[in-house]
């Protein structure tokens, strides 16, 4: 066994990404081990090896719910008064982990203890989960030191200047991000693991298609006409237009094989989940378990599991609307009308496919009446039923019940009663419901828009308790990821609106949602497909960034509705004597009125590019800082 002056950490049962339900880590130890002991143990090297997975949790995720709340997705029950996206949300710069990485690999290529193909498969691995942080990094920060398989030292007295490393180029940092996909993709199995809790050939042929995605939309999208300041003399930031075709193409091809399959002839283990119940009820079903439920998925291909016991997070508890809590601290997130809204309706006219269509509710001096408060909402695309809890929606059986307040008759005019959480008039009609919603910031643990989220939601018995907590997994990956990346990527290559191969991709995922088919395919609508598939999934933010779209949404202008935080509040009319007294109405919200959120969202070219830290630049004289920095 090979002799090392450096040591290795091996990881602590708290700090575990992977549980033993699905065989990848039975020890686990928390002692400082040296590189003879772990690599002459298959157990160690198991071990250090879910360490690493357990570090990667960088952007929104499922064990940190608030983070659900920044963009324009959703808002907690706390009056908040933020406007501007901070440059710096989840920014990871983690040379450490990749120190440690490469230490495995030095470790692992020289154990005798372990058989060459397992070797294989956690050398390709540790290169994806490599990638996978390099990845990460670029995407905020744009291009960063590529040390590829070193191992640096110091040694006291030592030239500091030849461990000092530049930035690389925007572009190159992708080729690399690209290359190592590829090449741990040959040393890893095709084959499908427990609660896709693991890398395999497919999960970096994912990544091989997200980042090539990325990178010909930066390349197509941040031009120096349109964003003059978003680029930095060296590339470091900005990537020559003229690699867009070739990046393309890449992501296509990538996108393809985990579509069919791969070139040797090995069928892709994934396919989008169908029903043949074509209800709404069914449909829902189907996308909340082509998400949510792991056993039977054929939809997810990489995630962050979780598993009871010792394994959980408490998503669920906390984002339970009050009505069903197990647990203190539910109602902590509520869905905008920003997204909601984006959910089109089930049969839509040509025009309205692919496009957010706003409600047809009327207003307080001309409301529009249902004859329950599910009806306005079962007309809309499958999915909202599915990622949203909705006035009158059923979750593990029991019904939220959402009520704003009441709708009155004044003479000829409708007047608005609200009251606290379950209040109720002298007649004993109910006036505002225990889930709210609620402007009154004095209320705590309430709905704030009219709208909870489903996604993710655990019916697992005491899923929401603190206790148990939920063992809900965090989704990185999904097939209906690839079938999107290949229709942007064809369409992008082609220009044209009626592409047949972007429209054959982007189509199969609104079959499986049940919606209606596109005739023609634009960058809008590719976009909206992006946000109604993947939201909550910590898709948003990344995607209107490669895109440089976030700063045409969120002008920080309070007319502009894009920009505002807007909930859709239920009301039931009460007015005896009136052909619509039992019926439901709804108002539009706009939390910056109720005094919730107290500014519009707001985003300009100064948030695309985190900064880069002044101990980072202290430490390596030779980065340069990034735009508007």
């Amino acid at each position: 066994m090979m002799k090392r002056k450096y040591i290795l950490v091996a990881c602590t049962a708290g700090m575990l990404a992977l549980s033993s339900c699905s065989g990848f880590l039975d020890t686990k130890p928390d002692t400082i081990l040296t590189q003879d002991v772990v690599y002459g143990d298959p157990n160690l090297v198991k071990s250090v090896l879910a360490n690493f997975y357990g570090r990667i949790t960088w952007g929104q995720r499922i064990d940190a719910h608030d983070d659900l709340a920044v963009l324009d997705e959703a808002i907690t029950f706390d009056t908040k008064s933020d406007e501007t996206i901070d440059r710096n949300l989840w920014r990871p710069f983690d040379y450490t982990l990749i120190r440690n990485l490469n230490q495995f690999l030095v470790g692992v290529k020289e154990s005798t203890e372990i058989d060459e193909a397992t070797r294989n498969a956690y050398i390709g691995e540790v290169r994806y989960i490599r990638a996978w942080t390099y990845f990460c990094m670029s995407r905020g920060l744009g291009g960063m030191p590529i040390v590829g398989d070193e191992v640096f030292g110091y040694t006291p007295g030592m030239d500091i200047t030849t461990i000092q490393i530049p930035r690389s180029t925007e572009a190159d940092m992708y080729d690399y991000i690209i290359k190592e996909c590829r090449e741990a993709a040959e040393l890893m199995s095709k084959q499908t693991n427990e609660h896709a809790a693991r890398a395999n050939y497919w999960v970096a042929k994912m990544l091989e298609a997200r980042a090539a995605i990325t990178a010909g939309s930066l390349a197509t999208y941040n031009t120096e006409a349109q964003h003059p300041g978003l680029r930095t003399a060296g590339g470091e930031v900005g990537i020559p237009a003229s690699k867009a075709k070739e990046y393309y193409e890449i992501a296509l091809k990538a996108a393809k094989e985990v579509i069919e399959g791969a070139a040797d002839g090995t069928p892709s283990p994934y396919k989008l989940m169908t029903t043949n119940n074509s209800t709404v009820e069914a449909l829902a079903d189907n996308f909340y378990n082509a998400v949510c439920e792991k056993n039977g998925n054929t939809e997810v291909i990489w995630t962050r599991d979780y598993i009871y016991p010792g394994q959980t997070h408490q998503y669920t508890k906390n984002l339970l609307p009050k009505s069903i809590a197990q647990d203190n601290g539910s109602s902590r997130i509520s869905a905008l009308l920003n997204l909601v809204e984006a959910y089109e309706p089930i049969n839509a006219t040509e025009e309205q496919r692919g496009t957010a269509v706003p409600f047809n509710v009327g207003s307080l001096e001309n409301p529009v009446f249902y004859n329950n408060p599910t009806e306005l909402f079962l007309e809309r695309d499958p999915r909202l039923t599915a990622t949203i809890l909705y006035p009158g929606s059923v979750f593990d059986g029991k019904p939220i019940e959402m009520q704003a307040g009441q709708l009155n008759k004044n003479g000829n005019s409708w007047v608005e009663q609200i009251g606290r959480r379950s209040t109720y008039d002298a007649n004993g009609k109910l006036i505002t419901a225990n889930d709210g919603p609620s402007g009154d910031g004095n209320e705590r643990e309430i709905n704030r828009t009219g709208f909870y989220i489903r996604k993710y939601l655990d019916a697992t018995p005491s899923a929401g308790t603190i206790g148990r907590g939920s063992e809900m997994w965090n989704v990185y990956f999904r097939i209906s990821e690839a079938y999107l990346i290949a229709a942007e990527a064809s369409w992008e290559l082609s220009r044209n609106d009626v592409d047949v191969d972007a429209l054959k991709y982007i189509n199969a995922v609104r079959s499986r949602a049940g919606i209606q088919p596109l005739t023609s395919i634009d960058h809008e609508k590719i976009m909206h497909e992006f946000q109604v598939e993947f939201a909550f999934e910590g898709h948003r933010w990344w995607d209107l960034k490669r895109w440089v779209e976030a700063d045409k949404l969120w002008t920080g202008d309070e007319r502009n509705k894009t920009s505002q935080r807007r909930g859709l509040w239920p009301y039931l009319v009460v007015a005896p004597g009136d052909a619509n007294d039992g019926k439901w109405a709804f108002i539009e919200k706009d939390m910056q009125v109720l005094d919730l959120y107290r500014r519009p969202l707001k985003c300009t070219d100064v948030q695309y590019y985190s900064t880069l830290d002044n101990g980072w630049l202290n430490n390596n004289p030779k980065l340069v800082k990034n735009p508007f920095q």
